[in-house]
């Protein structure tokens, strides 16, 4: 990216945080869909990377179909960010009432039992909004992790806003980020990871809706070396302005097994996890790049013009 752009990038998020949180919220919702159907129309990259990945998750959908869950999804993701400049600027009674997990008990549980918490979560709806919950409602603060971005005012605008929420934020990059997570977890505490998506060569390979990508491996290496619970979460929209979501059941650490191989079913039975929610809301999933290995070689894309897209 220019620096030029990298400027260009870092004002529009600038002024998105500034001005959009100032909104109505209704004013927000309108502003939010108007975007992502003109995104729609123009048929970016993103857009047909979108509708790509959807037609792994629904295999059977017509091209109509496909096209109205691509417009759904744009939406999807513009709430997202449309929430996301406004989260600083609502009401703690706003975030309380904001968010309706199903099955908490499971993290209440975990948390009480002061052997530390992983809740991992795929790019469904609005992660932010969900931790932004967990610190207010549940009063638990927690640590998580940022890729570093370019440029690095815009990685700080983001760690700024996620502490502002409560969060404690942990760069990506720099080697020290496993180790904190581990401390933070040995002393019960809890740590949220969005854990979808790892194209690197430490990713563990797992299938995902019938072909092989890769996840990162943290998630499961932390839950065996701290003994913490691993939980997965995913999250939704329906049409009312309250955000869904699942706490699904712990995953066991194997008995048996190297650490590898212990790593590869816990990584994969999260990636179920996954699929399950992702499945049944699969316009909330915002997954606008490449994921499926198969797509990183454009002579293996599922079609010709899904081939064709950069990110």
């Amino acid at each position: 990216m220019s620096n030029a752009k990298e400027k260009l990038t870092d004002a529009l998020y600038g002024l998105g945080w500034s001005a959009v949180k100032k909104l109505p919220e209704p004013a927000a919702v309108r502003l939010g869909r108007t975007i992502a159907d003109v995104a729609w129309k123009r048929r970016g990259k993103g857009v047909q990377r979108l509708e790509a990945n959807y037609a792994r998750v629904v295999p059977d959908a017509s091209p109509e179909r496909l096209a109205a869950l691509s417009k759904a999804g744009m939406r999807s993701y513009m709430r997202y960010w449309m929430e996301s400049f406004r989260l600083p600027a609502w009401s703690k009674d706003r975030i309380r009432n904001g968010f309706t997990p199903k099955d908490v008990h499971y993290l209440t549980d975990g948390l009480a039992s002061d052997k530390g918490v992983i809740l991992a979560l795929p790019h469904l709806a609005n992660w932010d909004l969900a931790g932004a919950w967990v610190t207010t409602k549940l009063e638990t603060p927690f640590t998580t992790v940022q890729e570093r971005l370019k440029p690095e005012s815009l990685y700080d605008r983001f760690v700024a806003y996620r502490s502002s929420l409560g969060m404690e934020v942990l760069p990506h990059t720099g080697g020290s980020a496993f180790g904190t997570l581990a401390r933070r977890l040995r002393a019960g505490g809890l740590v949220c990871l969005v854990a979808d998506r790892d194209l690197s060569a430490s990713g563990v390979e797992v299938k995902f809706f019938g072909d092989t990508t890769r996840m990162p491996a943290g998630p499961a290496i932390l839950a065996q070396q701290t003994g913490a619970l691993l939980l997965p979460v995913t999250l939704w929209y329906d049409e009312s302005d309250v955000m869904q979501g699942r706490v699904h059941p712990p995953i066991d650490v194997p008995e048996t097994g190297t650490r590898a191989e212990k790593t590869s079913v816990m990584t994969q039975a999260l990636a179920d996890a996954f699929a399950t929610g992702i499945a049944d809301h699969p316009e909330d999933w915002h997954m606008l790049q490449r994921l499926w290995l198969d797509d990183l070689d454009p002579a293996k894309a599922p079609n010709g013009s899904a081939a064709e897209v950069t990110e």
